[in-house]
């Protein structure tokens, strides 16, 4: 695989003008991401839109849409959810987090992994339309 030197001038592309997010929209987007892991399978669906795609460590590995609903319910709900090496980016309407977590739950091994999640800004309201873990483990 080649790969071509950059040009001088950069293409004028909505993805080269990608910025951050204010400090009001950062915090509401870690919240929501906070709570998809702590508030329960309820709280994960009302925040992640109908036919969104998820990636977990097999198993289940990649879900979407309804199939989702099934794996939240045995695996939101955790006691308490450590994320560092925070980032957040957004391009238009779409905005991305990444981050690690370490999550912790009753009679569960605590749970290590990267992950990132992009939520689409749609009508004021930001939805998740993906999500992905990767194991630490």
């Amino acid at each position: 695989m080649t790969f071509s030197a950059p040009s001088a001038k950069t293409p004028d592309h909505a993805a080269h003008k990608a910025g951050n997010l204010s400090p009001s929209e950062q915090a509401n987007l870690w919240n929501m991401e906070e709570h998809f892991w702590t508030s329960g399978a309820d709280n994960a669906r009302a925040t992640t839109a109908a036919n969104a795609i998820m990636i977990f460590p097999y198993p289940p590995g990649i879900l979407q849409g309804d199939h989702i609903g099934n794996h939240l319910a045995q695996n939101t709900g955790w006691r308490s959810v450590g994320m560092a090496e925070r980032r957040a980016m957004q391009s238009g309407d779409i905005a991305i987090l990444t981050y690690s977590v370490s999550a912790e739950k009753a009679d569960v091994p605590i749970f290590k992994a990267l992950c990132a999640s992009t939520y689409l800004h749609d009508e004021g309201t930001w939805l998740r339309i993906s999500h992905q873990q990767t194991s630490l483990a």
